[in-house]
């Protein structure tokens, strides 16, 4: 098949324009760098009309804003795509299964995501020496602290300074009040001595500059913010770099296949083939970023094979791929009487998730589990888009109630009941192991022609434990609250409720830094140890996660890989 070549060499050619890409483009652009954005999926502007989801009713979805299989989280969801995409198969070993949720868009998944941004603390980094498992990091807290500051004061997050040890302080907005199910979480935490306290979430409650607008409270960040008041990388990154000193290409609807290499291994470019017309590509660059998540930044590497790099590029330790790992998952709800019947009279105005929300706050010493999780809060009255916060047969049969019905019935027992169930969700830290990971799937490849991954991945009973303690919290503080548990608590035959691994989106960890290239693919800088003009600034490089979401440490370090980027650009040592 004829390769169109791109006569073009580009400063850098970045491969993805999620939270690490997007910020590579926002900091190489400002440098004045002439870059190529190649992304998997179409062009989204969430201001463009024919692109908004916000603000629309459910009875104008034809599923009344019922998920499918393009947009699982809702009709109404920004994201395209999910962890079944057509044409694009991944496959597990047998008796392991892990959930690859991919979003093939401008700004990837940060067009859907809960925006909590939480920093890692100084203990996150250095996981090995408190409870011996895993490895440190190369950096630690204070490597990466200037960015996270920079990184708050870019993009805007709300929350508040409160000293915690490994909670650290930012450079915080104001934080909009706690709601009326949220008050009652607060009650019903205090007395079991867990501690809450201002989310920290990035969406703008006050102006930060002239580009993007303040938040107006309707509740749907997840739809994507038409004025840009929330954080998503194309409307927060890649837009500004587009007007910035340098310049940007953007190459949508582009699938990479391989990073190309030279006779004496160093990168090239990058090959793709367009979804428009189906042809191959390639385009030069003096240097390639790889910030197409975790799991695809992996697969381009493992994908690209050469006489100098027959196990793939950047894998001459076989460590490509291993240690993936994903936040643990698990959550449990209850109807609170005392919500029932609800006069409107409090605030239930608000940001797209959670006003408040509990850090971790056990001693792990103490506990048969070694790492630790956050707790976050749902519930409310905002706008449903399918459905009412509960199926009206399960809460008949948890409660002996007859709701439902037809017209002014079911219309009064809606409001009776809609806004009286709130529920608690766990986000933990699972340990990296090398025998979680994904590899090469020698016998399937996707409709264009490209190997895909197969997955190996199993819960040990360190995550099992840690869910168990999950479950037993969710149950004291909802019995504190006065809430009647829904649903049955899950037991050892459940993983005690473990989501399947995958499924909180937090996959990490298959790119991992460190300073041996025997057992890492990237020094502390994101740089392979193998091909010096190459970089991964995605959530692959993490040598571990934390008890917090991923992407504010992704937009943090990939701020840090781009700085170190334009300096050895410029001593020309790459």
């Amino acid at each position: 098949m004829q390769i169109i070549e791109n006569a073009k060499v580009y400063d850098a050619i970045i491969v993805g324009s999620g939270a690490g890409g997007g910020m590579a483009t926002k900091v190489l652009a400002d440098a004045g760098l002439d870059i190529a954005v190649v992304e998997a999926g179409p062009f989204f502007d969430p201001a463009d009309p024919e692109q908004k989801t916000q603000l629309r009713w459910p009875y104008e979805s034809e599923r009344r804003g019922a998920g499918t299989r393009y947009r699982p989280f809702g009709d109404y969801d920004a994201a395209y795509g999910g962890w079944d995409i057509e044409g694009e198969p991944y496959t597990h070993v047998e008796g392991t299964k892990f959930n690859w949720f991919r979003s093939h868009m401008l700004g990837g998944r940060t067009n859907h995501w809960g925006r909590i941004s939480l920093r890692f603390g100084p203990k996150d980094f250095k996981g090995k020496d408190r409870d011996g498992y895993g490895d440190n990091w190369p950096i630690g807290y204070d490597d990466v602290k200037p960015y996270y500051d920079k990184v708050d004061k870019l993009i805007g997050v709300f929350g508040t300074n409160e000293g915690l040890p490994n909670d650290p302080d930012g450079f915080f907005l104001p934080p909009p009040k706690p709601r009326l199910h949220e008050l009652f979480y607060i009650n019903g935490a205090k007395k079991s001595g867990v501690p809450v306290y201002p989310s920290r979430m990035s969406m703008l409650t006050k102006r930060i500059n002239n580009e993007r607008g303040v938040c107006f409270y309707c509740g749907q960040c997840a739809r994507a913010c038409q004025v840009y008041a929330d954080f998503s990388a194309g409307t927060c990154l890649i837009f500004p770099a587009q007007k910035s000193r340098g310049q940007v290409d953007l190459f949508v609807n582009s699938v990479v296949r391989e990073v190309t290499t030279d006779e004496e291994g160093r990168a090239t470019g990058v090959s793709y083939i367009s979804k428009d017309d189906r042809k191959e590509y390639k385009l030069k660059g003096k240097t390639v970023i790889l910030a197409a998540s975790a799991c695809s930044s992996a697969r381009i590497l493992m994908n690209s094979k050469s006489k100098q790099h027959p196990n793939g590029l950047g894998n001459s330790s076989d460590v490509v791929g291993k240690y993936l790992h994903d936040s643990t998952g698990a959550d449990r709800a209850a109807f609170i009487p005392d919500l029932m019947n609800r006069k409107v009279s409090y605030n239930e105005d608000g940001v797209g998730g959670m006003h408040i929300y509990s850090p971790w706050w056990g001693d792990n010493s103490k506990l048969d589990f070694p790492r630790g999780y956050h707790l976050e809060i749902w519930g409310g009255m905002g706008m449903p888009s399918y459905g009412t916060g509960f199926n009206v047969n399960d809460f008949n049969k948890f409660f002996g109630t007859k709701a439902g019905g037809y017209g002014d019935i079911l219309r009064s027992d809606l409001k009776k009941y809609y806004g009286a169930v709130v529920g608690i969700s766990a986000r933990g830290e699972s340990i990296a192991r090398k025998d979680n990971y994904c590899e090469i799937d020698p016998n399937v490849v996707d409709e264009w022609g490209i190997p895909v991954l197969r997955f190996h991945y199993k819960w040990s009973d360190l995550e099992r434990n840690q869910a168990k303690h999950a479950h037993d919290t969710f149950e004291e503080i909802l019995t504190n609250m006065g809430g009647e548990l829904m649903g049955d608590k899950p037991g050892k035959d459940r993983d005690y409720g473990l989501h399947t691994p995958g499924a909180i989106i937090h996959e990490v960890g298959t790119t991992r830094m460190g300073d041996n290239p025997k057992t890492s693919v990237t020094n502390k800088y994101q740089q392979l140890h193998d091909v010096d003009n190459v970089f991964v600034v995605d959530a692959g490089v993490f040598t571990s996660q934390a008890d917090k979401n991923c992407t504010w440490t992704i937009l943090a370090l990939s701020w840090r890989a781009s700085d170190y980027v334009i300096e050895q650009l410029k001593k020309q040592n790459i």
